[in-house]
């Protein structure tokens, strides 16, 4: 199993815009299925708090670079 983990200061738009990139080349490719993605952040005060609304809503209209 392969490891990949994103990090940035509060874990709500970087890491896991970076996630979601990831997660989403990998599902297209059957080979790279033993691989896992996470992101983190270093502070702790977004815990529980899901990414930021603006990067949500950029990320769910991006259009498939691939």
């Amino acid at each position: 199993m392969i490891t990949i983990l994103f990090v940035c200061l509060g874990d709500i738009c970087r890491s896991p815009a970076a996630e979601g990139i990831l997660r989403h080349l990998i599902n297209q490719e059957v080979a790279l299925k033993n691989v896992k993605v996470q992101s983190r952040g270093l502070g702790s005060w977004h815990v529980g708090q899901l990414p930021d609304a603006c990067m949500r809503q950029a990320a769910s209209q991006a259009r498939p670079f691939i």
